[in-house]
């Protein structure tokens, strides 16, 4: 491994020199460089100190401390929100962390090419809320909306509930201005929707987890405001019957949800503790679907509702409740919202497992995730986006674990989980991405993509600064 320099008092005169504003660096001041020691994905079990969190405002700033950091040999991880779960804003070699934090702007609303460009400071929920104004809508939708940076979005590749009609992040982005490994700013992409010209360099980076450079500059695609919205809350006594019903309810229907989320029963009993709500025959299932139509008009919507429920119950359901305005909206996503906060109102560091399967191994994967959980004697609620296979297993410390022995043990039991998703044809992330926390994960699933994979970074990023020790 690289041997990485400090941030030296000397190197801190010629950062301040490059920012030229010293409220915009935390240097020797150990309370508040704590704040951006670790992430969302296990707490102090996996901070790492920085030497220095500076932020920068410009692409410029970015471009010269970038150049300095490689001229210097001091590591480099890009920070967005910190609401990443796989560790990949924890600067594991210390160094410098370039929080994004205050490069939020929203640069501009193109309402005549259907296209926002905007910082990757900027609040995805933000973005969301301006565009819709216009009438527009950005339909890369992680459920960290409220929290997340569009930049962190981005350099995960995020998912979210609106995966099986819109696709996942990477879908929504024609562009991405980089600040590179050497410091130099290259565009990929841009307002265009169409470019064969060569490798499509610009997927390369999205996904990247800020490994082969800062974003500055995202160029985002919209689409008209999708209209009238109805939610169905759908359980059933068993997982296979809610799983079974993904595809028919797709193939009978003829439309495709906007989302289909899936909750086991030991995820509602946290979350209705947590909220204090109850739903529909929450102690007598064993799962629940919640699914989203969008339509343009009411008509369409109710057709839409109608077939559905008469298909849902044909096959299954003990019953449909319908959410047809914002109100009852809100009561059934709140408890799907709120799922992690629950569990973290028993386990402040609960670890988030993040596996992919082809939706007709859900069944096969949940079974898997009960034996472990019988296995360890614990408790392992699961909650995802059944239309596109991406569950999160959450297992939870049990009180004769002491913390200093759980992060292995938790470890072991989300390894298992994940190489079980990845040999039934699933991989180890399905939105989180990698960070540090799974890359051993990675190279044991994708040992040949890995290898490539590695080449590109060792090209592109040669003396490894950009977030090392992240996917590598």
């Amino acid at each position: 491994m690289n041997e990485y320099r400090k941030v030296t008092s000397k190197v801190y005169e010629k950062i301040k020199r490059i920012v030229k504003n010293e409220y915009l660096i935390i240097y020797n001041d150990e309370e508040n460089l704590k704040s951006y020691s670790n992430d969302e994905s296990g707490g102090e079990y996996y901070a790492h100190m920085p030497d220095i969190v500076i932020k920068p405002e410009n692409k410029e700033q970015i471009s010269d401390i970038v150049k300095l950091a490689n001229d210097e040999n001091i590591p480099i991880t890009p920070r967005g929100a910190g609401s990443g779960l796989a560790g990949a804003n924890i600067p594991i070699y210390g160094g410098i962390v370039l929080s994004l934090e205050r490069m939020n702007k929203i640069i501009e609303i193109d309402t005549e090419n259907l296209v926002a460009v905007v910082e990757p400071g900027v609040v995805t929920n933000d973005l969301c809320r301006i565009v819709s104004e216009r009438g527009l809508y950005y339909a890369g939708y992680p459920m960290s909306v409220e929290t997340s940076f569009i930049g962190g979005n981005v350099a995960t590749n995020a998912g979210g509930s609106k995966v099986i009609k819109y696709g996942n992040t990477g879908h929504h982005i024609l562009g991405l201005e980089v600040v590179m490994p050497n410091g130099d700013v290259v565009e990929y992409g841009g307002k265009r929707r169409k470019d064969s010209s060569g490798y499509n360099l610009l997927q390369l980076f999205i996904g990247s987890e800020g490994t082969l450079g800062i974003f500055t500059k995202i160029y985002v695609n919209l689409i008209p405001q999708p209209g009238k919205v109805v939610d169905l809350l759908v359980p059933f006594d068993n997982i296979e019957k809610a799983i079974s019903n993904v595809g028919t309810l797709i193939t009978e229907s003829k439309t495709l949800p906007s989302g289909i989320e899936f909750i086991d029963k030991k995820s509602i009993e946290y979350a209705s503790k947590y909220t204090g709500m109850k739903l529909p025959y929450q102690d007598e299932i064993e799962s629940y679907l919640i699914i989203q139509y969008e339509a343009l008009s009411l008509e369409e919507i109710e057709g839409l509702y109608e077939k559905s429920g008469k298909t849902l119950q044909k096959n299954g359901a003990k019953d449909v409740f319908i959410a047809d305005n914002r109100t009852n909206s809100e009561k059934i996503w709140r408890m799907r919202r709120n799922w992690l906060e629950s569990l973290k109102s028993i386990d402040p560091y609960v670890p988030t497992g993040d596996v992919v399967v082809p939706t007709s191994k859900i069944p096969e994967i949940m079974q898997y995730i009960t034996e472990i959980s019988q296995e360890y004697k614990i408790d392992i609620p699961v909650a995802g986006h059944a239309a596109d296979g991406n569950l999160h297993p959450a297992p939870l410390k049990p009180k004769n674990i002491p913390i200093e022995e759980w992060k292995e043990v938790s470890e072991e039991i989300l390894g298992k989980i994940a190489i079980k998703a990845a040999n039934m044809g699933g991989a180890v992330s399905g939105e989180h991405g990698i960070g540090f926390i799974k890359k051993e994960l990675l190279k044991k699933t994708k040992p040949k993509q890995y290898e490539r994979m590695k080449k590109i970074k060792d090209i592109l990023d040669p003396n490894c600064i950009m977030n090392p020790g992240k996917l590598f």
